[in-house]
């Protein structure tokens, strides 16, 4: 567990458990960000993490704010690459948002991402408008915008890739 510097000593980056599941849940739809097609494959691969933990393709974690959880990052290795990573997905509840949550989580991330050899994160995100705070973000943790697909997710919807080298 790792204290995050910017918060309550109370908020703590951990592996995300049982227990935590429903809470995750909750936040991920209380972002308004997902289509309900979306909200299903992030189940999904909570779900798997959860079932099969450190030993899983899937590692997932949580920023737990007063013992619940306020973010989720979840990332594994991609396949078919030698020491590249794709941060699957990263939401925080939007009660808990600007406070530096997301950016302890992927911090977070990233340090295990690297001692477990990994050299490059990836992270895809939408072209959206709405997605603007997102892509913003990601620039001022250290990504950088590599390749736009546009028309990829919807009509009118890039996936916008980032990348940010870990060593």
């Amino acid at each position: 567990m790792i204290a995050m510097d910017s918060l309550a000593a109370q908020t703590m980056v951990r592996r995300s458990r049982q227990e935590d599941r429903a809470a995750v849940i909750a936040l991920l739809r209380a972002t308004a960000f997902f289509r309900p097609d979306e909200l299903e494959i992030a189940i999904e691969v909570l779900d798997e993490a959860l079932d099969k933990g450190p030993d899983g393709h899937y590692q997932s974690y949580i920023a737990a704010v007063d013992g619940t959880p306020a973010g989720w990052v979840c990332f594994g290795p991609t396949p078919c690459t030698v020491g590249t990573y794709d941060i699957y997905w990263l939401a925080v509840a939007p009660a808990s948002q600007g406070k530096g949550i997301g950016a302890a989580l992927m911090r977070h991330a990233e340090t295990l991402i690297a001692g477990r050899g990994g050299r490059l994160a990836v992270v895809e995100t939408s072209g959206r408008p709405q997605y603007d705070p997102t892509r913003r973000f990601y620039e001022r943790i250290g990504y950088r915008a590599a390749a736009e697909l546009p028309e990829y997710y919807a009509p009118g919807d890039a996936k916008i890739i980032y990348l940010k080298h870990l060593v």
